[in-house]
């Protein structure tokens, strides 16, 4: 133990908790698709800057031009489409459509959904059966269905994919921050506000939200990818954004016919798609191993406190630990007892039963008394002794 001095008779203090060395490995496999993700949002950003040709200027000349080769005076460094594009410009721009539907629909789904679900688990009763029955119809409609009913409706558009993937996902959210109401509904600084008296708007707002919001962060970075892959997905059939507009998923759409031939027109906009997803993912799975408490990693204990110290308890920590370690009772400022041999004799040799000097039997009667003869203490004394008495 350390800086814990055990004492006889009462229970061991419990050593304290070594630094765990799995937090360092989350942070850092965080870092790697945390700098990636911030990369294809730069990129996104700055296309018009760092795109070297106009993504919709068409050069029927330099069609289906190979990759890293020039055409005409032009040097297409990921080659051109079947109208002369070049797929390079076409690739960066493509970011710019899917980062903002996917980030656009995360933002509208997730408040939507939390908002109904805190509102479902708040007020209970009708409110919640209404929003939740609700909640489970949406998640019974096929997404496509749901797709092209819009797109059908309202036409195709960058809005109206938004609009689609946030009257698709929000359920996802409903059900989360109606699960965190009623849990933290339960505990008892929730309870205790409601016995005092709190506003029900302050509890929500103070006690609540905190306690459902990290939930929600969670499912919207996993949500983060999969609303790329449903843009793209949209935009392959044709019902995302409309021509010429670059988008990756048009861009596979448009490519699909060529893939014996030109096999760059599919292969690049898959490669974005896929980088852009798998870090996303990987980030998503980082926040989830942060933020959710059934998941959530074990923090270092004492580094703050201690930064040169090695994760070692502080001594008023040490100082608790040993005072909680004594029998009940006892005052700390007394002294230990004395140590007992295995045998029960005390350091005088002296048996713990005996009451007079070593060796002497506790029956016997004291030295010049006169008498030799034990007396039980229970028997009863002598008539004569009793009449004289």
């Amino acid at each position: 133990m350390s800086g814990a001095t055990a004492t006889p008779g009462a229970a061991p203090v419990a050593p304290l908790p070594a630094a765990e060395p799995r937090v360092r490995r989350t942070r850092r496999r965080g870092l790697v698709p945390a700098a990636v993700a911030v990369l294809y949002v730069l990129v996104a950003l700055c296309a018009p800057l760092i795109s070297p040709y106009d993504p919709d200027h068409a050069d029927l000349v330099a069609r289906l031009s190979e990759p890293f080769t020039a055409a005409h005076g032009h040097y297409h460094l990921l080659g051109t489409d079947a109208l002369g594009r070049d797929v390079l410009s076409r690739v960066l721009y493509g970011s710019r459509v899917s980062i903002a539907v996917a980030a656009a629909t995360v933002l509208v789904s997730g408040a939507f959904g939390v908002l109904l679900g805190v509102l479902a688990g708040w007020y209970r009763g009708w409110v919640g059966v209404v929003v939740m029955r609700i909640a489970d119809i949406a998640l019974s409609v096929p997404f496509f269905l749901l797709a092209i009913l819009v797109v059908a409706v309202l036409g195709p558009s960058l809005v109206n994919v938004v609009v689609c993937l946030a009257l698709v996902r929000w359920p996802r959210y409903t059900r989360i921050a109606y699960a965190g109401v009623l849990e933290t509904c339960e505990r008892g600084f929730v309870r205790g506000a409601i016995a005092v008296g709190a506003p029900g708007r302050w509890i929500v707002t103070r006690h609540v939200l905190p306690e459902v919001l990290p939930l929600a962060v969670v499912v919207a970075t996993l949500e983060l990818g999969l609303m790329v892959v449903f843009e793209a997905s949209l935009s392959f059939i044709g019902l995302g954004v409309r021509p010429p507009t670059a988008s990756w998923g048009s861009m596979l759409s448009d490519g699909q016919q060529y893939v014996a031939t030109a096999w760059w027109l599919v292969t690049f906009p898959g490669l974005a798609l896929f980088g852009l997803v798998l870090a996303v993912n990987l980030l998503g799975d980082t926040v989830r191993d942060r933020l959710d408490p059934t998941r959530r990693v074990p923090r270092r204990p004492f580094r703050k406190a201690c930064p040169g110290r090695g994760g070692r308890a502080p001594g008023w920590l040490r100082t608790a630990a040993r005072s909680a370690s004594r029998p009940a009772g006892r005052d700390p400022g007394a002294s230990a007892p004395a140590e007992q041999d295995p045998a029960g004799q005390d350091p005088a040799g002296q048996d713990p039963g005996v009451s007079g000097p070593a060796g002497q039997d506790p029956g016997a009667a004291p030295p010049g008394t006169g008498g030799s003869a034990r007396h039980d203490s229970g028997a009863a004394a002598p008539p004569d002794t009793a009449q004289e008495a």
